[in-house]
């Protein structure tokens, strides 16, 4: 008999449900939105009840199409990072926090001056963001001191969701080490929280599950609800980056993995604790093992407003055709690519990689521009915010290929752009729901359908096509970065005077 693993995927505007056989291949899926909220400034917030009937309609969905098969077992993986709060009963204390949030900006400032972001370098292996648990911890213990008494349970999003599924909290290594954990021993420590001012915490943290071992099995609620069995097993599973890691089959140290989302995540592992600014070392997939991150708001997200703007026509005709905008104008933007340009692009709508409140900039557009340049110039900028990245991390850790995923792998185009500008080949996987598939490989070594992530990686992970840099461009995109980020230095002083202007109007 065949055997059937579902990985659920809660991003930040989307659930899915997939549907996967051992040997990796997608055979169903079900995907249904989630609504962000933005009641405030810097508060992008989403009810946690309805990203629970989300995720229970996508496994609705991704079940109907395939309603015979038994579902051997649950992995769920969910946007890193946030904070989902439940008092001691599970029910939630207000809207879970995406990490699009920037309230705590204010608070991690503060912890700049104090120092407490280079004691947190030395201890846990990062410096916490805007948007990571501990910094909205604290916004809400200084803001909203009624709602932290009563804090039952810190959560991640995918631990909500298993939650939910299971009734049981937990979270697992990857999800900890995001804000809790101390580097080296890699589980909580009391100094983590004292460092933060949070000692209040410590019994409102779940307990730590390996990401592949099984975290509760779903309850008679919750299969009532999604249309799985009472009693499937529930694996802990992964933050969604590195869920995505391992569904490119990168379980090991010496490649990068590279997501093109909302973020621009670039991620490699390593057997030894390194740490620095430019990134987070967090744990990785099992015991003595890290996963180094350096991440900002800038990728794909970019390229969505651009297109948008620029392409409003072509945008609406490939909603109403049920196309990508790209089979609409591929051929526009390409043919820009043939031709000397001047136009550049600091992809900072969202946020950057640098301390200074940075904004987006066009540079060296001239009246005989067209839309199409401004688009190539767009996408060149997303892909050397990624340079930024991968040059940080490849300083430490050496890498000879990388694993490209999320917005715009599937373009031909992007991908070799990548591997021109990064000067490695990129492989990109077979699977489109990497992620996904991620979850639902811890799914089946929790319940002995593979030996480990590595054993289950190899067998369920291929590489659909790779692209190797192209000489002679990749040439030409070096001498652009290098322009590319001396324009960020040079208009880096005036990024403060700008946010400032902006916050006066």
């Amino acid at each position: 008999m065949e055997t059937y693993l579902l990985g659920v995927d809660s991003g930040s505007t989307a659930t899915k449900a997939v549907i996967f056989d051992t040997a990796g291949r997608a055979l169903a899926t079900g995907s249904r939105r989630v609504e962000q909220r933005q009641p405030h400034a810097r508060h992008v917030e989403r009810d946690m009840h309805d990203t629970w009937l989300a995720a229970c309609g996508a496994i609705r969905d991704a079940l109907a199409q395939m309603p015979d098969v038994s579902i051997a077992a649950v992995g769920v993986t969910g946007h890193g990072d946030g904070l989902y709060l439940a008092d001691a009963a599970g029910t939630p204390l207000g809207p879970g926090i995406l990490s699009l949030d920037s309230r705590a900006f204010g608070v991690r400032e503060q912890w700049r001056e104090a120092g407490v972001l280079d004691a947190a370098l030395t201890l846990t292996g990062q410096q916490p963001y805007p948007y990571a648990a501990v910094s909205l911890l604290k916004w809400i213990q200084l803001n909203e001191p009624e709602r932290f008494a009563r804090i039952g349970h810190a959560l991640f999003c995918k631990d909500w969701l298993r939650l939910c599924l299971t009734g049981v909290p937990a979270t697992d290594p990857t999800e900890a080490s995001s804000a809790f954990t101390e580097v080296r021993s890699q589980t909580y420590h009391d100094d983590v929280l004292a460092l933060y001012g949070l000692e209040a915490m410590r019994g409102a943290l779940p307990e730590i599950v390996p990401s592949a071992a099984q975290a509760g099995r779903v309850s008679a609620l919750a299969a009532a609800q999604t249309g799985l069995a009472e009693g499937t097993p529930v694996a802990c599973g992964l933050h969604d980056v590195t869920s995505s890691a391992v569904g490119m089959g990168n379980t090991e140290p010496g490649a990068l993995s590279i997501t093109a989302g909302t973020f621009s995540i670039n991620e490699i592992l390593s057997d030894q604790p390194r740490t620095d600014a430019r990134w987070a070392c967090r744990n990785g997939t099992r015991p003595g093992q890290w996963m180094n991150m350096s991440i900002s708001p800038a990728s794909s997200s970019n390229v969505d407003w651009a297109t948008r703007e620029l392409f409003r026509h072509e945008a609406q005709e490939a909603t109403r055709r049920g196309c990508s905008l790209f089979d609409l104008i591929g051929d526009e933007v390409e043919a820009a690519f043939s031709e000397p340009s001047s136009v550049m692009f600091h992809p900072f709508l969202f946020g950057s990689p640098f301390e200074e409140p940075a904004s987006a900039s066009f540079f060296g557009v001239r009246s005989w521009h067209r839309r199409a340049h401004l688009a190539r110039a767009v996408l060149e900028g997303m892909v050397f915010n990624h340079r930024w990245h991968v040059e940080a991390l490849t300083s430490a850790f050496p890498a000879a290929r990388a694993g490209l995923t999320g917005g715009g792998s599937s373009s031909p185009l992007l991908a070799q752009l990548f591997a021109d500008a990064l000067g490695v080949a990129v492989d990109i996987p077979e699977s489109q729901e990497a992620s996904a598939l991620g979850a639902a490989l811890c799914a089946g070594v929790s319940v002995g359908v593979y030996a480990s992530l590595a054993d289950a990686a190899a067998r369920a992970c291929r590489v659909q096509r790779t692209h190797t840099p192209d000489p002679q461009r990749q040439a030409r995109l070096d001498d652009a970065y290098r322009l590319w980020t001396q324009l960020a230095q040079a208009v880096q002083p005036l990024w403060a005077s700008l946010d400032r202007s902006a916050s006066a109007h």
